[in-house]
């Protein structure tokens, strides 16, 4: 039936698993198929390979820390990887490069032994392990990802509808069929595979095996059996740095600070573990300062929570150097930035004058006559007084327009950011990629400019300090962030790229920050965090967030209501997403399963 071989008509002609396999159930469908079914006849077909592994994922991901049910994750940016249960009590290792479409597999009967072979062909592999696979690239269509939702729904509840079951077996296994076999005319929507002809796959080799060049580095559901996530494979061990070994450690210059400017030098919390990147900024700014062009300007980015704002704390510790910071806004300006002129407020009552009101003149026109001349008379007409009054207040108004000492006066009032720049400070400029005026940082150039100049709303012109250091720290996943502008992109001298904490690290932040000291349920905790920010990934959930911060609330809550599931609720869950039916979801994939097994 298809031209690839993971769909030719034998793998159509297989039994289909529950419940499927029901006499009600048509295998063929001419009324309910897929978006991309663009043949004149429009027709869906069930196909077993496919129903069993999305059946499977649903089985795993309802139970994501199960043995025995299969395991599934991730190699960085390209590698999917995948444990299947196969029905012969065979473990079938799978793992798939999604930018060349190729597979690598091998089956065992002992998890000890070297693997067996994976054939794709009629009465060996049925290829489910493949597509098992690839469901996790099916799941970044829509279409599919809504249809799998509504069959998991209709699992949930043991299938009582099998007509809505079957609607939506029919799109998923059309669907994935036609994204396969049309991939080079759909896009980025096709998925590309490769399969010898002869049904063979790659297999493991022993030197990949025992190297574990094949482990996933970010599980998303289940326990690896043999592809075990190795997190020290390729990196050097790290190691804690004392705080002793690391405050004022890299001073630029040596200089005397006064009383005020050493209380801005931030003090490091006892329980922050000191990152690898803050280390290396320090020492590069240390290490140039003798260079005709020495580094001064950073950029941190990353996702929120990944410690940012503590790692430009931590810099200006490392360097000895007072901390002030700017956070921006969509409204920001110019003058926000460089400061402004503001008048000069004066407790001035020389020229205050008690005036009588309308009602005064009405109900006493001879007491009001007095205050405005200091004379006395019953005779006066309101007509007179009024006339009065504003020959009172126009003198009193030319006169004090007059006075040069009475007029108006104006102070500069500087900005965090001309102090760091006058006196040498490290200055933490927060989120700009918010601002809606594309100009206002491309005209802040000539700071970032080492050694450079700038004029001020006073007319004056400072220097940059030598010592002083910009750090701009941004997010890549919050609302109304844009890009940075390329011309301040190029002026700075590191990019770093803040990765989220490791799990052990992590606990130990959170557990220094709340007080909190049991280890196992922070583990759970961290888990079923690490499932919730995969789970919005996969769905498009992107209305809320999960991070360390909603983890700290989390543990902070927990501490005081004793029950995990009851702060989850009031912390994690809320946060994720405003829509109920996402926060219904999450309840039920990623915290239910851990919690209740």
């Amino acid at each position: 039936m298809g031209k690839i071989k993971l769909f030719e008509n034998w793998t159509w002609n297989r039994k289909l698993p529950e419940p499927f396999n029901n006499t009600d159930i048509e295998q063929r469908s001419r009324i309910h198929f897929s978006k991309y079914c663009t043949t004149s006849v429009k027709t869906a077909t069930l196909h077993s390979a496919t129903l069993t592994a999305i059946l499977t994922m649903m089985d795993l991901s309802l139970n994501a820390l199960s043995e025995g049910k299969g395991a599934m994750g991730m190699q960085g940016d390209y590698l999917d990887i995948v444990e299947y249960p196969s029905k012969q009590d065979e473990l079938q290792a799978v793992v798939f490069n999604k930018k060349t479409g190729k597979f690598i597999a091998g089956c065992y009967d002992d998890i000890n032994q070297m693997p067996k072979p994976y054939s794709l062909k009629d009465g060996e592999k049925s290829g489910t392990a493949l597509i098992f696979a690839l469901i996790k690239t099916a799941m970044e269509d829509e279409e599919f990802a809504t249809e799998y939702e509504a069959l998991l729904d209709e699992k949930k509840l043991g299938f009582p509808d099998l007509e809505k079951a079957a609607k939506s077996a029919y799109i998923l296994c059309d669907n994935l069929y036609r994204r396969i076999e049309n991939a080079k005319n759909l896009g980025e929507n096709g998925i590309q595979i490769v399969i010898p002809s002869t049904g063979n796959i790659a297999p493991f080799t022993s030197i990949n095996l025992n190297k574990g060049t094949y482990s996933p580095d970010f599980v998303l559901f289940g326990k690896f059996s043999v592809l075990v996530p190795n997190k020290n494979k390729g990196s050097k061990v790290k190691t804690t740095l004392k705080h002793s070994d690391f405050i004022c450690k890299y001073k630029l210059n040596e200089r005397l600070l006064n009383s005020s400017e050493e209380l801005l030098i931030p003090n490091l919390p006892n329980w922050y573990v000191i990152p690898e990147e803050v280390v290396n900024i320090c020492k590069h700014a240390n290490l140039t300062t003798k260079s005709n062009r020495p580094m001064r300007n950073f950029l941190l980015r990353g996702k929120s929570g990944t410690g940012k704002t503590e790692g430009a704390k931590a810099i200006a510790t490392g360097l000895g150097l007072p901390y002030v910071h700017l956070t921006c806004s969509a409204n920001t300006e110019v003058f926000d930035l460089l400061g402004q002129m503001m008048p000069v407020v004066k407790n001035d009552n020389s020229f205050k004058v008690d005036y009588p009101t309308f009602d005064d003149i009405r109900m006493d026109t001879a007491t009001a006559y007095y205050k405005l001349t200091g004379e006395y008379s019953e005779d006066i007409t309101e007509d007179e007084v009024y006339k009065k009054l504003i020959e009172v207040i126009s003198l009193n108004a030319s006169n004090k327009e007059n006075n040069n000492e009475n007029s108006q006066k104006f102070s500069y009032v500087e900005s965090p950011l001309i102090k760091a720049m006058k006196y040498g400070y490290l200055i933490e400029i927060q989120e700009p990629t918010v601002i809606s005026n594309p100009g206002v940082l491309v005209g802040l150039n000539s700071l970032l400019d080492t050694c450079s100049s700038i004029v001020l709303p006073t007319g004056e012109c400072i220097e940059r300090h030598p010592d002083t250091v910009v750090v701009i720290t941004t997010n890549v996943d919050y609302e109304g962030c844009r890009a940075l502008n390329q011309s301040v992109l190029s002026r700075m001298d590191l990019i770093i790229d803040m990765e989220e904490p490791d799990t052990d690290i992590l606990i130990e932040r959170v557990s220094g920050i709340t007080g909190c000291k049991e280890t196992s349920k922070m583990e759970i905790m961290a888990k079923i965090i690490s499932l919730i920010q995969e789970r919005c990934h996969m769905n498009m959930i992107d209305d809320g967030c999960c991070g360390v911060r909603e983890f700290i609330s989390w543990v902070q809550s927990y501490m005081i209501c004793g029950d995990i599931m009851e702060a989850a609720k009031y912390t994690i869950l809320p946060a994720v997403s405003v829509d109920s039916e996402n926060r219904e979801d999450i309840l039920t994939t990623c915290i239910e399963p851990i919690l209740n097994p």
